[in-house]
């Protein structure tokens, strides 16, 4: 395992979710998922295959401002900073943060868990003077 590997698995969820490939998302994210999103709702696999699935949500763009990963015997955890926009009900665009777990089953690296935030100007400016 290595970081290029990861970051290759980072692109194809990219590419998936920009191409609302339900097929891959299905095979790059576990049975078991928890996924936290910006709003605080704890979804399921099914639940975030759904909104790709129904065409309820629409992905436009996925812009990687940031990304850095930390591997740890067969789980590799990324944090992934994006410029997001898309269709939700309605357009949205903004910068956030994903965290993601990702853990090797059976020579299948799969997401396990994740996390997202927006980022607001406040955090930048935090986040900025933090990293540097």
């Amino acid at each position: 395992m290595d970081e290029t590997f990861i970051i290759a698995c980072e692109e194809r969820l990219r590419t998936a979710m920009l191409s609302s490939d339900v097929e891959l998302l299905d095979e790059l994210i576990s049975d078991d998922l928890i996924f936290v999103n910006h709003l605080g709702q704890v979804l399921s696999k099914e639940m975030d295959i759904e909104s790709h699935r129904s065409g309820n949500l629409k992905m436009t763009g996925i812009d990687i401002l940031d990304q850095r990963i930390r591997l740890v015997d067969r789980v590799a955890v990324t944090i992934t900073r994006v410029n997001l926009s898309g269709i939700f009900g309605t357009p949205f665009e903004g910068e956030f943060w994903y965290t993601r777990v990702w853990q090797n089953r059976i020579g299948t690296w799969q997401i396990v868990s994740g996390h997202c935030c927006s980022v607001t100007g406040y955090n930048t400016m935090l986040n900025t003077k933090l990293l540097n």
